[in-house]
């Protein structure tokens, strides 16, 4: 029942990561921010690897998912530091978040809860494929939802990294004290005795009823 328990458990912490990164995958793609997309894309292949390592019993693959957690949390967590501007980084830089091919905007910095974008006109220093624009009245900046966002992320990869070290240690002792099919186990297992040939000896003569033969004969068994 605990075995149980532990895979069911799994696999549902994987199905709610699943939601999670395909909602931030989303607005990721409204916000054309092509460096989360494509972390979100692996995460993403990374919960299915796991969901099915945990279904078919293979340890490895769950290793590998918990492995990718690692990875992931530190891209949250990075994130988070970027939002918030910790140290040198700067939320200017283009290149953390689009690759520098378009302006990185978050797609909630114009559409936060209680937001109003006014657009500036005739903004002679901005580039042509770049507009300008006012927000105001917002009752939850935008940074402060994609930390809320990040941080959740990294709850649940550290919920199911747990869960998955769990899960595979399991399914490894299994695989070392199951006896396979046609296997041998070293306490049940009895060699096969060998069946020795019988010898053949005489249990009694029948003396022959010609007196001229030697012969007698004889009855086997």
């Amino acid at each position: 029942m605990g075995r149980c328990n532990g895979r069911c458990s799994l696999i549902a912490l994987c199905c709610l990561q699943l939601v999670a990164a395909l909602e931030r995958q989303i607005f990721d793609f409204l916000g054309y921010q092509w460096v989360p997309i494509l972390a979100n894309f692996l995460h993403i292949m990374a919960i299915i690897l796991g969901i099915f390592g945990t279904v078919q019993y293979r340890p490895k693959y769950l290793i590998m998912y918990a492995g990718w957690l690692v990875l992931w949390v530190t891209w949250n967590a990075f994130i988070i530091c970027f939002y918030l501007e910790v140290g040198q980084l700067s939320q200017d830089r283009d290149l953390v978040m689009t690759f520098n091919t378009s302006l990185h905007r978050s797609w909630w910095m114009e559409n936060g809860p209680g937001c109003v974008v006014t657009p500036v006109t005739a903004p002679e220093q901005a580039p042509e494929d770049h507009h300008v624009i006012t927000v105001r009245g917002c009752l939850l900046d935008y940074q402060y939802i994609e930390v809320t966002s990040s941080s959740l992320q990294v709850l649940l990869a550290l919920l199911g990294f747990i869960y998955a070290s769990y899960v595979s240690k399991v399914f490894m002792e299994e695989e070392d004290s199951f006896d396979f099919i046609g296997g041998f186990d070293s306490y049940g297992y009895q060699a096969p005795q060998k069946t020795s040939h019988l010898q053949l000896q005489p249990l009694y003569t029948i003396p022959s009823r010609n007196p001229g033969q030697g012969k007698q004969a004889t009855s086997w068994s």
